[in-house]
């Protein structure tokens, strides 16, 4: 018998994919690149992307195609092609990122997500380029702080990959699972399932050329932290703690997160936030409603930066609801603090890209 292009195509176009309904030679599936070798055949098989779920029962299908048409005594060899490029590996997610800056806390309700909505924008004003991810996959909360509840980020196809392109809104390129779900429902995901939508958000998205990536992340210790920890090499971490003890207790765990030898991401320093009450008609008052430089003690004790002390004032609780962060009027006394914020994160994180090498991802054995 001699085998000849024809007679493997023939064979090959009773072979169905699932994807399209079609045969092989119909949806345009085979590579011009078939070899025969007496009794031996080599090609490809062309797949939109590499995460086809009907790829190896095809592959499969086309060599028992070949072997029932023509001969089980076929030697074939059937690699495979995808349009779609795959998502890089962990820790080469941004190439184009030169510093990525996890906002943490130990605990909820202090704050963070609004600490992390502010240095985002008091960076973009100091003239950086700023992306800003809500990694609070159970909780987001940056799509009504930006006033983009009702915006839905398109496609790109870029370099072979079918990519997310962020929102940007303030000069900030802004991604969050809230504009992909019902934000009147609870999303309810195992761990794996809120994990694996995170990485999507960070390597299937279009974030291009950024100086400062601001991660904010969810409160406490968490998978989505671990998966973070996996996924990029963090530049450094800012911890947001209030200064009472019950929010520094957390934030101190919060803090060995990082700093934990198996871990060891730099604690660029800590804010303190609702440091103070200022009224409105008393600007010169100073009202220490959760107790008095908490987080200034601790910070001396841990030996790392007190980034800010940022006071509790009315107005920024009402420009994040309104989607106007206070960091937008850098004219007030709330906005300066949050400039001043973002100049100490600059000054920190060069010092430390000075002094350390870049942070190596958290590598999981298994045993």
């Amino acid at each position: 018998m001699t085998l000849y292009p024809k007679l493997i195509m023939d064979a090959l176009a009773t072979v169905t994919y699932a994807g399209t309904k079609k045969n092989l030679v119909e949806s345009n599936m085979i590579a011009d690149d078939m070899r025969i070798d007496g009794m031996s055949v080599s090609f490809s098989l062309i797949f939109e992307r590499d995460t086809d779920p009907f790829m190896k029962s095809t592959v499969k299908a086309a060599e028992a195609a070949i072997h029932y048409y023509i001969s089980d005594e076929v030697k074939v060899d059937i690699k495979v092609e995808t349009l779609q490029k795959p998502r890089p590996e962990a820790g080469k997610m941004l190439p184009q990122v030169k510093n990525v800056i996890a906002v943490s806390s130990g605990k909820g309700g202090v704050g963070k997500s609004t600490v992390s909505a502010n240095l985002a924008i008091a960076l973009a004003k100091l003239g950086y380029k700023v992306g800003l991810l809500d990694t609070d996959i159970f909780g987001p909360s940056m799509p009504k702080m930006f006033d983009v509840e009702n915006e839905r980020p398109c496609g790109v196809h870029k370099d072979g990959r079918d990519l997310i392109e962020p929102i940007e809104k303030y000069g900030i390129k802004l991604l969050s699972i809230g504009f992909f779900v019902n934000p009147e429902t609870a999303t309810l995901w195992r761990g794996g399932m809120a994990s694996n939508a995170l990485k999507q958000l960070i390597g299937d998205a279009d974030w291009g050329e950024l100086d400062y990536f601001i991660l904010d992340t969810p409160p406490g210790t968490s998978d989505i932290h671990l998966t973070l920890l996996q996924t990029l090499a963090i530049t450094g971490a800012v911890i947001v703690s209030t200064p009472q003890n019950v929010a520094l207790a957390d934030a101190r765990k919060g803090i060995d997160m990082y700093m934990n030898e198996k871990v060891n991401v730099p604690v660029l320093g800590l804010v303190e936030n609702m440091a103070w009450f200022t009224p409105a008609e008393l600007p010169e008052n100073k009202y220490y409603i959760f107790g008095k430089e908490g987080c200034k003690n601790l910070a001396k004790e841990l030996n790392v930066p007190l980034l800010a002390q940022i006071p509790l004032v009315q107005s920024v609780c009402e420009s994040g609801d309104a989607g106007k962060p206070a960091a937008l009027d850098v004219k007030t006394p709330t906005g300066q603090a949050f400039l001043n914020l973002a100049q100490a994160v600059v000054t920190v994180t060069n010092r430390r890209n000075k002094d350390k090498g870049a942070t190596k991802i958290v590598q999981i054995t298994e045993r």
